[in-house]
């Protein structure tokens, strides 16, 4: 089924639902009839991108994909049916762009669970999807893509652990020397690194994780969990009655694995075929970062209402989404990198991805990934404009 909402609006500084407005709102718009609407400063349609510019996500909607529910405008439209997705025009900082946006969960919020970069090479109405840096590397030969715009500086994910338990344990690396079972989700790159480089050794490692806090929980604070160091620490504490105290925990990233998460990916030939769009695109997909982060609140909102339209066995909090923006900004995931500017990647950095990525993976024929690549196949920072920062 479709369901439409109306996102909040502010009558004298108080913010007013579309629940509270419905006995004197007038039937909402739908996101097809967007061509009535004065376009701003920015004409995206002009600049040749699709009249509705597809965007697939790695899991449902969340405050870590805030920057593109900031995309936004009024009067979405939500599908529960045959996919979980939300449609609405596209505004760049709050004007119409001239072409609606749909956001698309994919990854495990799909009953298949193909992940974002494969969605793009089987859906063609998909023009860009998330893409995790190593996930570039490692299906490099299966489905290629490059990446225009890196929203988040370090990956969300991390290991956590119950510091009242464990209180000697500091750091990933202290849990392999523990000899600490870590439960994960299967098939984690991030994982293989650290089982390869001996922080951690295959024997300790529970692939059995399947997002439940069950058995975290059961096991009374004698073995660690993977998670998102933007949500688990407050759900854990706050969420969690059987828990209700706080965890522990340490980055991937800090512990020396330097992925770029969720990276807005295309296809190799959408770089030439919509040069123009992306051209006019990613500053507004920059700047709309920078408007989510200083201003989370209505957009939060309507990642609210996706969830519950989508009415899935995924729960999210307002006090999650709430914490989630907060943590992002304290722990460096969310931000400039290693300049000024937000988007962009340090090309050092994600060489020595490759690297690793290549070191673990290239003999791997049924992988058969790319062995000889370069930053610069797998991430264009031609489209970036560098006066758009924190």
């Amino acid at each position: 089924m479709r369901i439409t909402r109306t996102r909040g609006v502010v009558v004298a500084g108080v913010a007013i639902s579309s629940l509270a407005l419905a006995g004197c709102a007038t039937e909402a718009t739908p996101a097809e009839e967007t061509s009535e609407l004065t376009i701003g400063s920015i004409d995206l349609a002009a600049a040749g991108c699709p009249a509705d510019i597809k965007i697939a996500t790695d899991w449902f909607p969340e405050a870590e994909h805030g920057h593109l529910y900031e995309l936004v405008g009024d009067d979405p439209t939500f599908e529960a049916n045959s996919e979980y997705s939300v449609t609405g025009p596209l505004v760049a900082s709050g004007e119409y762009t001239g072409v609606d946006i749909t956001i698309v969960s994919g990854g495990s919020a799909r009953p298949d669970y193909l992940q974002p970069d494969g969605m793009l090479y089987a859906e063609d109405d998909i023009f860009a999807g998330y893409v995790g840096s190593d996930e570039a590397v490692v299906h490099s030969g299966s489905y290629p893509t490059v990446g225009v715009f890196a929203p988040l500086e370090k990956d969300p994910q991390m290991i956590m652990w119950d510091p009242e338990t464990l209180p000697e344990i500091e750091t990933i690396a202290d849990l392999g020397e523990a000899d600490v079972p870590v439960r994960v989700f299967p098939g984690g790159y991030y994982i293989d690194y650290f089982v390869s480089t001996g922080v951690l050794s295959a024997d300790q490692i529970d692939s059995t994780y399947d997002g439940a806090p069950d058995v975290f929980v059961g096991a009374g604070g004698t073995i660690a969990q993977q998670g998102f160091a933007s949500a688990e620490p407050y759900i854990y504490e706050n969420e969690i009655a059987a828990w209700g105290k706080p965890v522990a925990f340490e980055l991937i990233n800090d512990a020396g694995y330097p992925k770029y998460p969720a990276v807005v990916s295309v296809k190799p030939e959408t770089i030439t075929e919509y040069a123009d769009c992306l051209t006019a695109l990613v500053p507004v997909l920059q700047q709309a970062a920078v408007d989510y982060y200083a201003d989370p609140v209505e957009t939060n909102a309507l990642i609210l209402d996706a969830v519950e339209a989508y009415n899935s066995f995924w729960v999210y909090s307002a006090e999650t989404a709430e914490f989630s923006v907060a943590a992002q900004l304290e722990l460096g995931l969310a931000g400039n990198g290693h300049d000024d500017i937000v988007g962009n990647i340090d090309p050092e950095r994600l060489q020595s991805l490759i690297d690793i990525a290549t070191e673990m993976y290239g003999a791997d024929e049924e992988k058969g990934i790319v062995t000889d690549l370069t930053a610069d196949v797998i991430f264009d920072d031609s489209f970036i404009d560098p006066s758009i920062g924190f």
